[in-house]
């Protein structure tokens, strides 16, 4: 299953280790199949509020994307950003071709029923 790393990052000052931190992170999730999917490119929120700017790397799995977050290439540069950005990140796995979610609605139904 293909999983994500989405990253909300707070509006930060331009600043010398943000640009080394973009020019180096490719190096350490490739090795892993990951990709940018999405790279700071302005978003619209049709909904609530979403600050920032969005980053969306996607990888093979989870398994994968894991082990790019835990991979010392990985951690030797993410100070470069979290000394000057703040943010949001999360790793979710995706859901499978051909995904259907009248099962998910099925289980919302049910539990909507027990509180009745």
């Amino acid at each position: 299953m293909p999983a994500y790393v989405i990253a909300r990052l707070q509006d930060a000052a331009p600043h010398p280790d943000i640009a080394e931190y973009i020019d180096r992170i490719p190096a350490t999730f490739t090795p892993y199949g990951g990709r940018f999917l999405v790279h700071v490119t302005p978003h619209e929120t049709v909904e609530g509020t979403w600050p920032g700017a969005v980053v969306m790397i996607g990888f093979p799995d989870l398994t994968q994307a894991r082990a790019w977050w835990n991979s010392p290439a990985y951690q030797e540069i993410a100070p470069l950003r979290s000394r000057h950005i703040e943010g949001d990140i999360i790793m979710v796995e995706g859901v499978p071709e051909g995904y259907e979610p009248s099962g998910a609605a099925k289980a919302v139904r049910e539990a909507a029923a027990g509180h009745d």
